[in-house]
């Protein structure tokens, strides 16, 4: 019924101009800009399309994930470019001073893009 090849996900922004910004400048995405939104060009055919919409409420979960080799070094990249990350004080996620949650499979970073949308850089233990 569906080419699950061709499919892709796709998020809300406010700001569109902030969000190409951000993800084009910022975090260095391969961003071409459409009619209707942004498309952030991933490896191979993976894609993703930023949407604007008035009255945008930003995901309370995790929108996209960025698998990195070296989370320590991902996040001091981050932060020098002005990306600040979450921290997280909970039952079942706490981070340490860097932002790190050191958890059963993977070390995860939250932060959040412009329009409040939560992002990760994540590194398989």
């Amino acid at each position: 019924m569906f080419e699950s090849k061709r499919a892709f996900s796709g998020f809300s922004v406010d700001d569109l101009q902030e969000a190409k910004k951000f993800y084009g400048r910022t975090l260095e995405l391969d961003v071409s800009e459409h009619p209707q939104g942004l498309e952030l060009r991933l490896s191979n055919d993976k894609r993703v399309f930023i949407y604007p919409k008035t009255n945008h409420k930003p995901a309370t979960f995790t929108v996209l994930n960025f698998p990195v080799d070296d989370i320590g070094e991902t996040i001091d990249e981050l932060q020098r470019r002005g990306v600040r990350l979450e921290h997280y004080d909970e039952s079942s996620i706490k981070t340490d001073e860097k932002g790190v949650f050191h958890g059963p499979g993977a070390n995860i970073a939250w932060f959040k893009d412009p329009a409040g949308n939560i992002l990760s850089v994540l590194s398989e233990k």
